[in-house]
């Protein structure tokens, strides 16, 4: 048996070595007795597959299962988005289970387990389902099994939220590349469905993505960028492997960053949409955010790193968006897990409303907050836990870096320092394996690329 972890969005692990059959009958026996526990036989289990390697074979033995044990299972008809999926655990008041390793590698797959509230599960549920590894519950003949179409219902509910007459009206030039994701089939039959013109690439699942990563960083994204560059006054919009995240590509060719996108968001919900609440991001996230927020009157609330905290306070606090820095988000009236489809379309709803290039929004939002970041991030693998954990007390006890002084620390979620010079850095262990990952924003390149000198010069880790 491998030594099965959930991390912050589930348990992965590479396909045909330690992701097989027998960790999936196990994870699944695990999940049933969650579910049975603490709903009973009669809670409705929904099951959908992104287009990875096995992730359909997967899927099916795991409904396999669950219907000898005897609960209701719904499957889905066809490949499906993570936030559809999760959409319809709270429509349908389900639990449902997620076959997708998200924009990991291709050779990666992975169980997400998605509760009834429609977010990322919390670690006291993700613990207790680790803690039922090797138990299971008695088989009962009560089960039953009905394929499933699953987008209708999340479309209909996309009305509420998308104002789809002002996409379509503004005759934005579109280019969606569907990165081989989950998403095909859905965001562009969305934008069909309500005569939005668009161009697309890349419309067809591929389980190892075209060669590349179903990750929708600039890296990735290349023939989505030259083909924008080449068009004229064109965006580019992308999602990753399961669709919960979003990749966006201005007219210049640019890269916007989640950071960006969120901040351009929050300014559209407020004064177009009249949404009032707070803003919920990471700790991980820009001050561009804050000040934004602080302009708008709007309260922040700090998490720490990865959706389910995101989504948990959304759940607590009803914000009128969430986000984190890798590209996800939701917004009031959603569900609290993140959508990369609904990001996308939002963005298309700001440019109609404001009758303005994503570039102009941009301006906009530099010219509003009087400020702009920039951000990179340093990966070190350390020999083990042991040493991360020194190496974040180091960090802990830093004055100074170069010539900017530690002003302020804060402890979310490892180790956060604020300096005297706007700039920052964020210290936290993965979770998942002995590594560190370092956070860095400062107001300019030069400034940033000091910063990162200067952090390996004083030998943290």
């Amino acid at each position: 048996m491998a030594n099965i972890k959930f991390g912050t969005d589930g348990w992965r692990a590479i396909t045909g070595e330690d992701f097989n059959s027998e960790n999936v009958i196990l994870v699944t026996n695990a999940i049933a007795k969650y579910v049975n526990d603490n709903f009973g036989l009669n809670k409705l289990i929904i099951i959908g597959y992104d287009p990875r390697n096995m992730a359909d074979v997967f899927s099916k033995l795991c409904a396999d299962i669950l219907v000898q044990k005897g609960f209701r299972v719904l499957y889905s008809k066809n490949i499906v988005p993570t936030p559809i999926l999760a959409f319809n655990a709270r429509y349908l008041n389900a639990c449902a289970v997620m076959f997708t390793a998200s924009h990991n590698p291709p050779e990666y797959l992975g169980i997400k387990f998605i509760p009834d509230y429609a977010g990322p599960a919390t670690s006291e549920i993700t613990d207790e389902i680790v803690n039922n590894i090797g138990q299971t519950i008695p088989n009962s003949i009560d089960g039953s099994f009905e394929y499933y179409d699953f987008s209708k219902d999340y479309f209909a509910h996309l009305e509420k939220l998308v104002d789809f007459e002002k996409i379509r009206n503004s005759h934005i030039n579109i280019v969606f590349d569907g990165l081989y994701s989950a998403t095909i089939g859905y965001f562009d039959k969305i934008l069909k469905n309500h005569k939005i013109k668009y161009r697309a690439i890349h419309l067809n699942h591929d389980a190892n993505f075209g060669g590349g990563m179903p990750d929708p960083k600039p890296q990735y994204m290349q023939e989505l960028i030259n083909l924008v560059k080449n068009s004229v006054n064109t965006v580019g919009l992308a999602n990753d492997g399961d669709g919960d995240r979003f990749g966006v590509i201005d007219e210049k060719g640019n890269y916007v960053t989640p950071n960006e996108i969120i901040a351009i968001l929050l300014m559209h919900l407020v004064k177009n949409k009249n949404l009032k609440g707070s803003l919920v991001k990471t700790v991980g996230g820009s001050t561009l955010l804050d000040i934004a927020a602080k302009k708008l009157g709007i309260e922040v609330v700090e998490t720490a790193v990865g959706f389910k905290h995101v989504g948990e306070a959304m759940r607590k606090y009803n914000p009128i968006i969430g986000g984190e820095d890798s590209g996800g988000l939701s917004i009031q009236g959603h569900i609290p897990e993140k959508d990369g489809i609904l990001a996308n379309l939002l963005i298309l709803e700001a440019m109609a409303y404001e009758k303005n290039t994503l570039l102009g929004l941009k301006e906009n939002l530099y010219k509003f907050t009087n400020s702009k970041f920039y951000n990179d991030r340093i990966d070190l693998k350390l020999e083990n836990q042991d040493l991360v954990k020194k190496a974040l007390k180091r960090a802990e006890n830093l004055k100074s870096l170069g010539n900017a002084n530690v002003i302020k620390i804060n402890k979310i979620d490892g180790v956060k320092l604020y300096f005297d010079d706007n700039s920052w850095i964020l210290v936290r262990p993965s979770g998942t394996e002995p590594l560190l990952r370092i956070y860095i924003e400062c107001d300019s390149t030069e400034k940033l690329q000091q910063f990162k000198e200067n952090i390996k010069n004083a030998n943290i880790a």
